[in-house]
């Protein structure tokens, strides 16, 4: 039986002389062939048309199939067979990367530093834009970006598809819910050296509420808009550690999935509910949520002395 011409390709993609097809040539033919138009498409996909436009255009790449769903509902709508848009989208990133290999990669990081500047802990913005002011795209800016960028991906992919978080995550960026949901995709299909201003106005300026970080230990501390993360506060620290000592206890990774619970938690207090070392019985969600209260108690602190007034 013969197979498309689309079928064969994505089959045939490792035999020798093999010639990839351009999946929006693809994509444009069968909009033609079944009489329908890219509002069509972009209604079908759940993204802008303004975004479908633009990829068949050319003026965007690919996106990766393991960062979108995008092919899948294009696949169903065009009537094709379920996985051939996204090998052959797949085999396209690959041809650009090896034509691209070899090129040096101009850091974009000028885009986005005034917003990761901005959110730095007060005490600690100084001494960070110096470093990154002297050395542009060095070792420190790298971590720093890498982390807060990471953090803020692994927010998007889990809620992504929640339409709730999405209109919370639209209005605090001050966009609509379709070219929030673009952007994401976008976001998510990204690296570290192609982060635009649009990134860091779309999701690392509504999400990331602060952090900071200790330049002697590089332990980094990211705080989260409360309205749009699980997990508010996140740290990273390069630590001894003893041999099978748990990063965090079982109860105190419960506690921080709770915004109910953990919503308003500090850096500092996180900090203290983590230095809570116990023999024998596990603590719980529900115990750290006490300890944090005792702890914010002023009665259950005395003066030193000389400290008043």
């Amino acid at each position: 039986m013969r197979c498309s011409r689309l079928t064969c390709v994505v089959n045939n993609q490792d035999l020798p002389g093999a010639m990839a097809v351009d999946v929006w040539l693809v994509i444009r033919q069968r909009l033609d062939e079944l009489g329908l138009e890219q509002k069509d498409l972009a209604r079908a996909a759940r993204v802008t048309e303004s975004y479908i436009s633009q990829l068949l255009a050319r003026k965007r790449a690919p996106p990766a199939p393991n960062r979108t769903d995008i092919y899948p509902k294009m696949e169903r709508f065009l009537k094709l067979p379920a996985g051939d848009l996204a090998r052959l989208a797949e085999l396209q990133r690959k041809e650009e990367l090896q034509r691209a290999l070899g090129a040096e990669p101009a850091p974009l990081l000028r885009d986005v530093r005034d917003v990761i500047l901005r959110k730095c802990d007060p005490a600690t913005v100084g001494h960070v834009r110096a470093i990154f002011e002297k050395q542009p795209f060095g070792e420190l800016e790298r971590l720093v970006t890498q982390k807060l960028v990471d953090v803020v991906k692994r927010v998007v992919q889990q809620e992504l598809d929640h339409e709730h978080w999405l209109r919370v995550v639209a209005q605090l960026a001050g966009r609509g819910i379709e070219e929030m949901r673009v952007t994401a995709l976008e976001f998510l299909d990204t690296d570290l050296v192609h982060l635009s201003a649009e990134h860091g106005t779309a999701f690392l300026d509504p999400l990331i509420a602060s952090w900071d970080i200790d330049l002697t230990t590089f332990a980094l501390d990211v705080v989260l808009d409360a309205r749009a993360a699980a997990q508010p506060v996140r740290r990273f620290e390069f630590v001894e550690r003893e041999p099978g000592r748990p990063d965090l206890e079982p109860g105190l990774k419960e506690f921080l999935g709770d915004r109910a619970l953990s919503g308003t938690v500090t850096p500092d207090e996180l900090e203290f509910l983590k230095r809570l070392q116990f023999r024998g019985r596990r603590p719980t969600a529900v115990y750290y949520y006490r300890e944090l209260q005792n702890l914010r108690d002023p009665l259950h602190f005395r003066t030193p002395p000389g400290a008043e007034g």
